[in-house]
């Protein structure tokens, strides 16, 4: 055996050392971008599934199908802060009033997720057996305005008969994550107006 072929096989363990690697950093990379892409439409579509029961359940706020068991909508909604409503609706358009109440759960609750930001989003109906339901939401964001457009900021609201409109602000993450990065969706509803608030 020369110093030729020593060189030669040196060489080749070299070339093949070098493509492992790259074949590595590429496997690695390819992983990397299908868990992200991935998290991203998880994250989407769990944020889409949160507001359209958000969207619903607002947009009846003060509503029944018997109206006379309603008949004061300004007195529809019972308590309101920055992150918790409590309103009255007709939940299955049935014409029984039920009561409904939103509220984001602490940050510590939620241990079996990676993700160290996300929260239990809590939607009780009734007092009824209280469930929460993770799907990666780490903000909710409720701001009320009264008939002027103007914000009312004293929270918890003083005379929640006041409010015209509300804003909502959410926020969803991927509930595990490829190296900590967290796919994030945001969502903000500007000045939703339940239609039975006006009619005052």
């Amino acid at each position: 055996m020369g110093f030729s072929t020593i060189l030669d096989i040196i060489g080749a363990l070299f070339i093949g050392g070098s493509l492992m690697l790259i074949l590595f950093r590429v496997n690695d990379s390819v992983a990397q971008n299908t868990y992200a892409y991935g998290g991203e439409l998880t994250t989407q579509q769990n944020l889409k599934a949160v507001v359209q029961v958000l969207e619903d359940d607002f947009r009846k706020i003060g509503y029944c199908k018997d109206a006379s068991k309603i008949p004061d909508p300004s007195k529809s909604i019972i308590k309101a802060d920055s992150s918790s409503i409590k309103f009255l609706f007709d939940d299955k358009n049935d014409g029984t009033v039920d009561t409904m109440l939103y509220y984001l759960g602490p940050s510590s609750e939620l241990n079996e997720t990676a993700n160290p930001r996300d929260r239990l989003l809590y939607r009780v109906v009734n007092n009824e057996n209280t469930v929460g339901v993770n799907l990666g939401v780490t903000q909710f964001k409720l701001a009320y305005f009264n008939a002027m457009g103007d914000t009312i900021k004293t929270l918890p609201v003083p005379i929640p008969g006041q409010i015209a409109s509300i804003q909502i602000d959410i926020s969803v993450e991927d509930v595990s994550a490829y190296n900590q990065n967290y796919s994030t969706s945001f969502w903000k509803q500007i000045r939703l107006a339940a239609r039975n608030l006006n009619n005052r």
